[in-house]
């Protein structure tokens, strides 16, 4: 039971990244209103140009591959990085979004604990 709520909880996890990505690139979701520091956060990360077209390349190939069954070890690590980044800005800069950001980042941690077993062999 508990490994189906996880596939299901993957899938979901791993469609809102893949649509997360996808808008970094075709930018089809309106942005909502932006306080003055978030503007320049975002200003900051038009500056740096490589920077938003690799989180969005990240969280595609993430979001793919944490969202198949037998890939899902490997897509909830290659994702960690960017849910530790999201996690983070939410609790520094946009407190009330840290609802969405905290439950993502648990089904993320979930993930890489149903699967521990395929990392022991890196580790040793």
């Amino acid at each position: 039971m508990k490994n189906k709520i996880l596939t299901v909880l993957c899938v979901l996890f791993g469609l809102m990244m893949l649509n997360s990505g996808l808008n970094k690139f075709f930018n089809y979701m309106p942005m909502p209103e932006m306080s003055e520091e978030m503007i320049q956060i975002m200003g900051g990360f038009m500056t740096i140009k490589w920077i938003l077209p690799l989180v969005a390349i990240i969280e595609i190939i993430g979001g793919i591959l944490i969202a198949i069954p037998k890939t899902r070890a490997l897509g909830a690590i290659v994702i960690l990085p960017v849910m530790v980044g999201i996690f983070v800005h939410h609790l520094t800069h946009d407190i009330a979004g840290i609802g969405i950001a905290l439950v993502l980042m648990v089904i993320n941690i979930w993930a890489i604990v149903a699967n521990r077993n395929k990392y022991l062999p890196i580790i040793r």
